[in-house]
Formats: C-alpha cells, sequence, structure tokens
C-alpha cells in the first residue's frame, strides 16, 4: 500500500522540480533572464560561478561590473544586473554550486522562469503580459491586485519578475510566434 501512496507522490515532486524547465520549451523567442544569461556565461566554469555568487551588490553596481568584462548587449546586462542584485549573494552551499555539473540550475527561477510558469495559466501570455509596457513599480504593482496576490512567488521571485519584465517587455509583435497572438 505505501508503494501506491509514494508512487503518485514521487511522480508529483518530480514534475514539480522539473515544472521551470519543462515550462520553457516553446517559449526560446523570449528573451533570458538571469539563469538563462548566466547558463551563457558560466555553463562550464562552476567555480567562477560561484564567486560571482558570493558577491553583494545593488543593480547599479551590477551594471558597471557587468559592463566592463562581458559582450552582452545592453538589454542583457539590465537583465542580469537586475537578476543578480536580488539573488546574490546565493543562500545556497557554496561547495555544491562550483562543483555542480550544472551549477545554474541551483540558482533561484529568474524572471523569464517565472513569467512562462505562472502568467499563462489564467490569461493569454500574449494580451495579459508579453505586450505590457510597465516599468519596475508598474510591474510590482501588478500583484496588489487580488487574484495576483494569490501567485505563489515569494518577494525575491516577485522583485525578480518584476525587474525582468521591465527591461524585456513589450516585446515586438512579429517576435511572438503567430501561434501565441491572441
Amino acid at each position: 500500500m505505501s508503494i501506491a501512496i509514494r508512487s503518485p507522490l514521487v511522480a508529483v515532486l518530480v514534475l514539480l522540480l522539473a515544472g521551470p524547465v519543462l515550462a520553457q520549451a516553446g517559449f526560446e523567442f523570449m528573451p533570458d533572464g538571469g539563469r538563462g544569461l548566466l547558463r551563457q556565461l558560466f555553463a562550464d566554469k562552476p567555480a567562477e560561478l560561484a564567486k560571482l555568487a558570493s558577491e553583494s551588490h545593488d543593480q547599479a553596481s551590477w551594471e558597471t561590473i557587468l559592463g566592463q568584462d562581458t559582450d552582452l548587449s545592453e538589454t542583457e546586462r539590465l537583465t542580469l544586473a537586475g537578476y543578480l542584485s536580488v539573488n546574490f549573494p546565493f543562500v545556497g552551499d557554496m561547495g555544491v554550486l562550483a562543483s555542480a555539473e550544472d551549477p545554474v540550475s541551483l540558482l533561484p527561477q529568474d524572471g523569464k522562469e517565472l513569467a512562462v510558469a505562472n502568467c499563462q495559466y489564467c490569461h493569454a501570455i500574449f494580451s495579459g503580459y508579453l505586450m505590457h509596457d510597465r516599468n519596475v513599480q508598474g510591474w510590482r504593482s501588478v500583484f496588489l491586485s487580488p487574484f495576483h496576490r494569490e501567485i505563489k512567488m515569494d518577494e525575491k521571485e516577485r522583485e525578480t519578475f518584476a525587474l525582468y519584465s521591465a527591461v524585456n517587455m513589450p516585446m515586438k509583435y512579429e517576435d511572438v510566434p503567430p501561434e501565441l497572438r491572441f
């Protein structure tokens, strides 16, 4: 009997943990968030990522730091600086991060992942998210409405979402696949 109970629980846990990864399929057209950009920069450099993850800077300082040594576009630099300002220093085990095969997967979800995982279940992602032009405070204010207050995101995730969205939204109409334009 316990096997029958555990098997569905294990399956649900696996799906919950894999959800952010699975949720990205079909959304490659959206600009990368912080984890996507870190994967581009540090996928094969876990020790360097761990060193960076131990640092604490505000967004403006991260923007300056990222402008010195990377080939990021202005939008990518702002996106990554926002992510790092909220999520670094990393609160997990630095030793594990420094030696992990896929260290980026250990970091908190980024704004793109949070949007894909949370925005499209109640409304169309195109009209309800991708085409909105708001500043950071405007995106923060989204969470004041009763139906958005119920979204299971903590304050760091909400700030990560707001910073990503303010830099990367609205998207250009023609950059969104036709099957998602509704």
